[in-house]
């Protein structure tokens, strides 16, 4: 039961640091000059950042992903709050389902997002305002990580729901 234990804890953990990431770090789109992500784009010829504003065209689509990636990351490290907490207060035999509903949310939240950025992203890329020509790229390894904490939030989620308290 012990090594269960150790191997759900760790896998939350992971499904966090995964959200974390891809929610943070700036590469979702990228090619071999710029890399851009939800908060700003950055080019490697002259090293400068700038934040995305509302002056992009699809501007809304890029907040909608940035709010669900943030409530994303937010409902799976609450759920590791009420697990922890869960793990104390429930009765032996009783399964851990808010923990479980929680964690299914921050599944749907990083499902939303990265939908909303695979929808939209030749919209989001086609703008004037940038600095360099982010049309010709790619998707990067945080959208990848994204669809990555997506599989690992819903078998959490699951696993909280088939899982009993065990003595």
């Amino acid at each position: 039961m012990l090594i269960l234990l150790a191997f759900i804890i760790v896998f939350h953990i992971t499904s966090a640091a995964l959200l974390f990431i891809s929610t943070i770090d700036n590469a979702w789109w990228v090619g071999d000059n710029f890399s851009t992500d939800v908060w700003r784009m950055c080019s490697m010829n002259t090293s400068t950042c700038m934040a995305l504003s509302d002056q992009f065209r699809e501007y809304q689509s890029i907040q909608a992903v940035q709010a669900t990636m943030i409530l994303s990351t937010i409902f799976c490290c609450v759920a590791f709050l009420v697990f922890i907490l869960q793990l104390f207060r429930l009765k032996q035999g009783e399964r851990f389902v808010l923990t479980s509903i929680i964690q299914l949310l921050s599944c749907l939240c990083v499902m939303i997002a990265a939908s909303i950025y695979t929808d939209r992203h030749e919209e989001l890329h086609k703008s004037n305002e940038y600095s360099v020509d982010v049309s010709e790229g790619q998707y990067g390894y945080s959208f990848v990580l994204a669809w990555i904490a997506f599989a690992f939030t819903l078998i959490s989620g699951v696993m909280y729901l088939v899982l009993r308290k065990r003595k």
